[in-house]
């Protein structure tokens, strides 16, 4: 059991144009088509989100840095401590 040859080709290509009509094979073609695009373009989409989303941190990369900035923020809001005050 191989691929179609020729003559199979050829049978299917007439029962197609018997069933559906020589006008009606370019419609089908058609949304065929925009159904195609519609398909890779949904794909491509979500592969995007994906993508996107494995590119943000997590909560807990966000609560360490959210973190880290409230300790640095406190480092200079304290005066430092070698400083001798001025009398």
């Amino acid at each position: 059991m191989g691929s179609f040859g020729g003559i199979e080709w050829l049978v299917i290509i007439l029962v197609v144009l018997l069933l559906f009509g020589a006008k009606k094979i370019p419609e089908l073609a058609r949304g065929l088509g925009q159904g195609l695009t519609e398909f890779r373009k949904a794909s491509s989409d979500i592969r995007k989100e994906i993508e996107k989303g494995s590119q943000e941190p997590t909560a807990q990369e966000r609560a360490e840095k959210k973190q880290e900035q409230q300790e640095s923020t406190k480092k200079e809001k304290q005066p430092a401590s070698d400083e001798k005050p001025e009398s």
